[in-house]
């Protein structure tokens, strides 16, 4: 069941130790991926060396409002590192002007630059509209992008919600994933989140939330066999 978790630890004071206890978890729960600072990238992929557990970095976090060319440095940083992921945040600043093609080439530049890694856009979905998480969507998708994302759970506006999550799944339909991120600290909640549309679950709480979906392993297995979650998307 833990192929829907992307084990999260992106707290600026994380120690080596701590990171490494993430992969010896990432590892016991059968997680689809860590998803880690750049400094970390390189120490969880030796770690998680022959494993099926990915290495997701983080790109212009949680802020977003950096160069396209410095976000596509720090993706080839992370790719070069072993990311088989980036989780990347939007140019929040031109989405909210409108300025969708601004957008579009900021997550461009990460694509291309993060070769056959996948991207995800993290959109900050509490700061957008219901119309400008739809373009978000959108644009994300037409950039190459293979998730969108709805939060860093960093932002003070707030984090994940059905609601976002809903409507991100409607607005790209099978053809991207959906990651589910900030404030989900219960299987509860992460059943919820993957009813509304979710494909991917990023949490800190991966233990707690393990034992508790272990519980409710009739409700997992019928909303794995959709189609979202099954295809990864």
């Amino acid at each position: 069941m833990g192929r829907f978790i992307d084990h999260t630890l992106l707290k600026p004071e994380a120690t080596r130790a701590q990171v490494l206890a993430l992969c010896e978890e990432a590892l016991r729960y059968q997680v689809k991926a860590v998803c880690v600072n750049g400094a970390w990238v390189g120490l969880c992929s030796e770690r998680l060396a022959g494993s099926t557990v990915l290495v997701a970095g983080v790109v212009g976090f949680p802020l977003g409002a950096m160069e396209s060319a410095a976000k596509a440095s720090e993706t080839r940083l992370a790719v070069a590192a072993g990311a088989g992921e980036v989780d990347m945040v939007l140019a929040l600043g031109p989405a909210k002007a409108g300025e969708w093609e601004n957008v579009a080439d900021d997550i461009r530049c990460v694509v291309a630059a993060a070769g056959g890694s996948s991207v995800k856009v993290i959109l900050e979905t509490a700061t957008l509209e219901p119309l400008e998480i739809a373009a978000a969507c959108l644009v994300s998708g037409d950039a190459g992008a293979a998730f969108v994302k709805t939060s860093t759970g960093f932002h003070s506006a707030g984090g994940a919600t059905l609601e976002a999550v809903s409507l991100m799944r409607r607005a790209v339909g099978p053809a991207l994933g959906v990651k589910a991120s900030g404030g989900i600290r219960t299987g509860e909640a992460a059943l919820q989140m993957l009813a509304a549309g979710a494909s991917r679950i990023g949490t800190s709480n991966t233990a707690a939330m393990a034992k508790w979906l272990g519980g409710e392993a009739g409700k997992v297995g019928d909303l794995l066999s959709a189609q979202w979650v099954a295809s990864g998307k």
